[in-house]
């Protein structure tokens, strides 16, 4: 294919995901209230009682939309969102097919297994970070002083529920980029295995980081999954190793030299 050819070729493959992306929008759209409610409903909220006040027993929090135009533009966010994850299958296989004529057989096999294998492992880690967040924000409520309500913009909470459903997704990818660079030939199970200790230290580390809350359990409830994901990639890059050694082993014929006899043999020549 020409240059040409490559850019048309990328060009329709994008309006198709595009296409894809604002059919699945428009569809989330006529659900977003339902929607808007699923996302909020780890929140523990303050009830109504009569007067207009709130019943603040306990720790809670009064969800609220601040401007005239926050509502349409949390409908809007909403609506990409859950268009973007609805449309996944279909701007994922896009993505694939441009790039697949230029894969070898195998390339393909491996880069297949990898897309099946990654959509599941990313919409694990969004599931995981939804059971979690309702820890989340009962722990940062509860840093609330008796006397004072908190308002709970809903935007804010929206930002920050997509910030831990990214983090926590990206994170379960974690275990198929180590068993890719193991099929590739550049990291080995052996060295993988020898990393524990930063890795676990690593990993720690990020979740400190990367999760919104002091508390150490939503720390934990990160690093453990990732932690066990990790051990996981090294036994399957160890399973690996050990085929492609025998693979190597069983390709050699009786009567040829390994590569070490062969330089011992010179050597013992000079």
């Amino acid at each position: 294919m020409t240059l040409a050819s490559h850019f048309r070729e990328l060009r329709n493959r994008l309006m198709k995901a595009i296409g894809a992306v604002i059919v699945a929008t428009v569809v989330a759209g006529l659900f977003y209230k339902q929607l808007i409610g699923f996302v909020v409903a780890p929140l523990p909220g303050c009830a109504t009682v009569k007067g207009g006040g709130t019943a603040a027993s306990g720790r809670c929090g009064v969800i609220a939309a601040s401007g005239l135009l926050s509502p349409f533009t949390l409908a809007l966010k909403v609506s990409l969102a859950a268009g973007l994850i609805g449309a996944s299958p279909v701007w994922l296989y896009q993505l694939w097919a441009f790039v697949a004529p230029g894969l070898h057989r195998s390339e393909k096999k491996y880069t297949l297994a990898f897309l099946a294998t990654g959509i599941p492992l990313f919409l694990a880690g969004a599931a995981f970070a939804y059971a979690v967040l309702p820890t989340t924000a009962r722990v940062l409520i509860s840093l609330t002083p008796d006397q004072v309500t908190n308002i709970l913009p809903i935007e804010d909470f929206l930002d920050l529920a997509t910030r831990m459903v990214v983090v926590f997704g990206l994170s379960f990818e974690l275990p198929l980029f180590l068993i890719m660079l193991n099929l590739a030939g550049v990291l080995s199970a052996r060295r993988m295995v020898g990393w524990w200790r930063l890795m676990v230290l690593g990993v720690t580390v990020f979740a400190a980081i990367a999760t919104p809350s002091t508390d150490p359990l939503t720390m934990l409830a990160l690093a453990g999954p990732i932690i066990a994901l990790y051990l996981a990639a090294c036994a399957v890059s160890w399973f690996s190793d050990r085929h492609s050694a025998r693979k190597g082993a069983a390709s050699l014929s009786p009567d040829e030299a390994s590569p070490l006899s062969a330089l011992h043999e010179s050597g013992h020549r000079r």
